[in-house]
């Protein structure tokens, strides 16, 4: 049964997340405490930029590309279409011909991966540089996934991730859809305003259109 109030699929964000071998884990501290100020208690956080659900800004991948602050924030509020591609190991062109996607400008893909958020996927589905191409003649301008990136674990040349860009699609990465219907949702997945910054952590949400 689909949940008719806003449904939230980030990623908690605790100190057990997963992050990307390598990459700065997210850590949260009481750094002063009440005691220490007499008035109030003070978080402090460290985290990559790509830790939990977030979006990626072009400069991430393109050093000419835009970053954060040069992105409409429009693109992270508005319809969005879940479509369920778990049947897939490899989602391409063919595949989304599958699904009716007219008029949508923003597709989330619910793939096989589980979605735990604690642990680091040893793999993920492949989605194909020419799937980017087909969401860009329809007009998608975003596009979200509930796995850690749009290209392959090791990647280097980041394929869909230019591609996706060359289509105009920004990217929504490691939302929860283990428990979302397929169907057209609003969505709201606003990243932070971090200047220079070539990503964002985001609260994504969406409820049933």
């Amino acid at each position: 049964m689909t949940k008719k109030g806003w449904v939230d699929i980030s990623q908690p964000l605790t100190n057990s997340i997963a992050h990307w071998p390598g990459d700065t884990p997210f850590s949260y501290e009481t750094a002063f405490t009440k005691e220490q100020t007499g008035s109030v208690n003070i978080g402090r956080i460290t985290t990559s930029l790509h830790t939990g659900t977030h979006v990626d800004a072009p400069f991430h991948f393109n050093d000419e590309g835009e970053k954060i602050l040069d992105l409409d924030i429009e693109l992270y509020i508005g319809p969005a279409r879940v479509i369920d591609v778990s049947g897939y190991e490899k989602v391409d062109s063919e595949v989304l011909k599958k699904f009716d996607l007219e008029g949508t400008e923003r597709v989330l893909l619910r793939t096989s991966v589980p979605n735990d958020s604690e642990v680091f996927p040893n793999r993920i589905p492949e989605l194909t540089a020419d799937m980017a191409d087909y969401l860009g003649s329809k007009g998608v301008r975003l596009l979200g996934v509930d796995v850690p990136s749009v290209d392959q674990l090791d990647s280097k040349e980041m394929e869909t991730h230019h591609a996706l860009y060359r289509n105009g699609i920004h990217i929504l990465e490691n939302i929860m859809l283990d428990e979302v219907e397929e169907g057209t949702y609003e969505l709201i997945a606003l990243p932070l305003p971090i200047k220079d910054g070539d990503g964002s952590p985001v609260r994504a949400v969406i409820r049933p259109i």
